[in-house]
């Protein structure tokens, strides 16, 4: 049975999900929108694969939620709360997946910056609830101590947006109102 759980984050939840084996394989349901009643519906899916020590983040979307399900690897997922009017505003989230070992799901609601390093390769499928048009993509330095993310990689892999994301004294997070 597919179980929804905290992150410590309001709003952000991680999903067990369920592979049900057989002698050909096995199959397992990634998402299904009933597990997240707040969730809108999921409009574009992206498959990403990322070599050992690539970090990609930290990323976040003022009008735009994500929903991760880690096909295979293990990554370090860390995520910081941005938004105005939620209780968990300036926290942290640090969390650990092993797709190889359990297949899990996390959803990331808007305003809450999100970033994984990778440390074996990954393959990650993500779901978004909102067309990719370039307009909502913005960064917040993976290194920030005021973000204080303890990632396991001291150097990784970044792209160039991502080393040039700035840090969070000068992130505006001021979103207009999620649409839909």
């Amino acid at each position: 049975m597919t179980k929804v759980s905290a992150t410590g984050l309001a709003g952000v939840h991680l999903v067990s999900l369920e592979p049900h084996d057989d002698p050909r394989g096995s199959l397992t349901e990634v998402f299904r929108r009933e597990w997240l009643p707040e969730s809108r519906e999921m409009v574009q899916a992206n498959l990403s694969r990322s070599q050992p020590n690539v970090l990609r983040g930290l990323h976040f979307h003022l009008r735009q939620a994500d929903y991760w399900c880690f096909v295979s690897g293990i990554a370090f997922v860390g995520l910081f709360d941005l938004r105005d009017d939620s209780p968990t505003r300036g926290h942290k989230a640090e969390i650990a997946i092993d797709a190889d070992r359990e297949r899990t799901g996390l959803y990331i609601p808007s305003g809450v910056a999100h970033g994984f390093c990778a440390l074996s390769e990954v393959r990650l499928l993500y779901f978004v609830d909102a067309y990719y048009t370039g307009e909502d993509e913005h960064g917040l330095a993976w290194n920030d101590p005021d973000v204080g993310i303890d990632w396991p990689v001291a150097d990784p892999v970044l792209s160039d947006r991502d080393r040039a994301n700035p840090p969070l004294a000068h992130v505006a997070t001021s979103a207009p109102p999620h649409p839909g």
